[in-house]
C-alpha cells in the first residue's frame, strides 16, 4: 500500500469509528428492530428454466412459487426457499432487452445465503464440477456470480455473526 492509499484507509477508518460511535448501541443493547426479517429479495431473470436448474438443482434451494408478475403481465415472479422462512425471487422481463448484470450506486452488490460447513463444502465441491468460478474468503465464504451475474455470497457463519464474531 502506497503512502496515499495508506492516508485514505486511515480516514475511512476514522470516519467509521466515528459512525459506530455516533450510531451503534454497545453490543446486546441495541433495541429491537421494526422488522420481522427479510421476506425476500428480488432479482432479475434472463432465463427462468436456466435460473431454475442454476438455484435448485445445483444450490438446492428449492422452488416453492412460480406465478405471472402482478406488475408486468408476461412476466414470471418465481421464488426459491432458502431457509428460515426467508426467500430469494427473481424476476423475468420478456420483451424488456434489459442489459447485463453491473453494480451501480443504490443497486446489489451481492446476496449473502448462510449454510452449515459441511453444505458449504458440498455446495463448493458442486460449483467446481459445474465449471463456476468462485473466489473462496477464510475457509468459511466463496463468492461466484449467477448465470445472469447477480453476486451470491455462500457464508458458513451462521446467521447473527460475521466472521466469526457474534453481531446478533
Amino acid at each position: 500500500m502506497n503512502e496515499t492509499e495508506q492516508r485514505r484507509s486511515a480516514e475511512r477508518e476514522t470516519m467509521r469509528g466515528r459512525l459506530r460511535e455516533q450510531y451503534m448501541s454497545p453490543h446486546g443493547a441495541a433495541p429491537a428492530s421494526t422488522a420481522r426479517g427479510l421476506h425476500h429479495t428480488a432479482l432479475v431473470s434472463s432465463d427462468v428454466e436456466r435460473t431454475v436448474r442454476f438455484y435448485q438443482d445445483l444450490l438446492g434451494f428449492p422452488l416453492v412459487e412460480l406465478i405471472e408478475n402482478r406488475d408486468y403481465p408476461g412476466s414470471s415472479h418465481f421464488f426459491f426457499d432458502i431457509g428460515n422462512g426467508n426467500l430469494l425471487a427473481f424476476f423475468d422481463f420478456p420483451g424488456l432487452d434489459l442489459g447485463p448484470y453491473q453494480e451501480v450506486l443504490g443497486g446489489l452488490h451481492h446476496v449473502a445465503i448462510s449454510v452449515e460447513l459441511p453444505q458449504w463444502e458440498t455446495l463448493r465441491d458442486r460449483l467446481i464440477a459445474a465449471g463456476v468460478e468462485f473466489i473462496e474468503h477464510s475457509e468459511v465464504s466463496m463468492y461466484f456470480r449467477d448465470p445472469d451475474g447477480a453476486r451470491i455470497e455462500l457464508i458458513a457463519d451462521p446467521l447473527g455473526e460475521m466472521y466469526g464474531s457474534r453481531i446478533l
